[in-house]
């Protein structure tokens, strides 16, 4: 069966992605590996060490650059993190200084929210209800 192993964001500096990553949002570094003038640099949630990796990827491709700038020029999340509780997360988050681009808003089945991952992104909260 397949499954996802790993997922990946554009990141334009692994060090501050990481930095995010785990002091702000909470994931914990998986693997840390060099590659190059980069990085294998992966972060996973600490409920699930084993689980899905989210590689903080090196936005150096020519169309990564345009492509962040074009989702996030029109306000789109470049991926989405589930969370328990939105309203409380992003009450959590903006004590740590974390912009958000939306406050959490009700659609029905899900609440979202979106912030700025500083590394080029909109990252969207979610919570199913």
């Amino acid at each position: 069966m397949i499954r996802i192993n790993i997922t990946s964001v554009f990141v334009d500096d692994q060090a501050k992605a990481l930095d995010f990553y785990t002091e702000k949002l909470g994931f914990i570094k998986k693997n840390d590996v060099p590659a190059g003038a980069a990085r294998w640099l992966t972060v996973v949630s600490p409920a699930n060490p084993d689980g899905v990796e989210l590689l903080l990827e090196p936005d150096g491709h020519p169309a990564a650059k345009p492509f962040k700038k074009a989702l996030a020029d029109d306000g789109i999340p470049f991926t989405q993190f589930a969370v328990d509780d939105v309203y409380a997360e992003v009450e959590r988050l903006k004590g740590l200084g974390v912009e958000f681009t939306q406050d959490p808003v009700d659609m029905g089945p899900v609440v979202t929210a979106v912030f700025d991952d500083t590394c080029g992104n909109l990252i969207q909260l979610a919570t199913m209800k």
